[in-house]
């Protein structure tokens, strides 16, 4: 699979366009047996970007499990995961948990989970908030990069993106972003401008997108979101089967043109800010 230029300046691994989601069956208890043959099908089909959070269930035990079996193949994969704690002790706890959980002694990146307002702006920024925390475990080496991932608020999004020292931004990007705009013009703009890396989520909208009817399927959201100026999109995946789509998707390198992207669009239109259900009241 072909790998883009790396944004990640403090690492030479090779990112690919696709990424493997800590969703689907890796956000699940106890199915072990369905969750690693989905990570090992990612990684020996090529994919280099593993996405988890402390809180997708056993996700991070999951991929520890393959890092337990695999460990050698550690050093050509990008492993992320996320804190949603708001207080420095809260993160670093989260951190040492994730940690032991992955089998590893540092993550490649470790993003800050899911800020939707204000008060998450506040909390995180303050003396003693999470902030505090990721900026000493990247000084310490624990992670390598640092970023912020939301999906509720564009605004409050691109204002982390513009005043934190993230070298990250994961956010929604699929035909209903592009239509509502916020996260594909604000946020984007804000994370080019600052020569971030952006990572493209929500990609199938939890399948509800997906509308083979009409031609919509799977790989070709996929296209549609590596279509944007996006460093790499991530898709969780359920089965093996899923995970040779998501492959297949992000090794092709034909665009879509813009009227392509509009044929794409244009079922959505009517429904778009109902269909970010994402966003919560927009």
């Amino acid at each position: 699979m072909e790998c883009l230029s790396n944004p990640f300046k403090q690492t030479k691994k090779q990112i690919t366009r696709v990424g493997l989601g800590g969703e689907g069956i890796l956000r699940t208890t106890g199915m072990a047996d369905k969750a690693v043959p989905v990570i090992t099908a990612a990684i020996e089909q090529g994919i280099t970007y593993c996405d988890s959070a402390r809180v997708y269930k056993e996700s991070e035990c999951y991929y520890g499990e393959y890092w337990k079996a695999f460990g050698n193949r550690r050093e050509s994969v990008f492993q992320t995961s996320k804190s949603a704690s708001r207080t420095r002790e809260g993160a670093l706890k989260d951190l040492t948990q994730t940690l032991d959980r992955l089998n590893t002694d540092y993550l490649d990146l470790w993003q800050i989970h899911d800020v939707r307002d204000e008060r998450d702006l506040k909390l995180i920024s303050q003396k003693g908030g999470a902030l505090e925390a990721f900026v000493s475990a990247k000084e310490t080496g624990r992670v390598k990069h640092i970023g912020v991932t939301g999906h509720h608020d564009p605004l409050i999004l691109t204002k982390a993106v513009e005043s934190w020292p993230v070298d990250a931004v994961l956010m929604p990007v699929n035909p209903v972003e592009e239509i509502i705009g916020g996260f594909l013009t604000r946020t984007l703009e804000a994370a080019h401008k600052k020569s971030i890396a952006v990572i493209g989520m929500k990609v199938l909208g939890g399948k509800h997108y997906i509308a083979e009817e009409m031609g919509i399927t799977a790989g070709l959201l996929v296209r549609f979101a590596l279509s944007h100026e996006i460093t790499l999109a991530i898709v969780g995946c359920s089965t093996e089967d899923e995970v040779a789509q998501l492959v297949k998707a992000g090794s092709d390198k034909k665009p879509l043109t813009s009227g392509e992207r509009k044929q794409i669009m244009n079922p959505y239109r009517e429904s778009a800010r109902q269909l970010a259900y994402y966003r919560g009241r927009i």
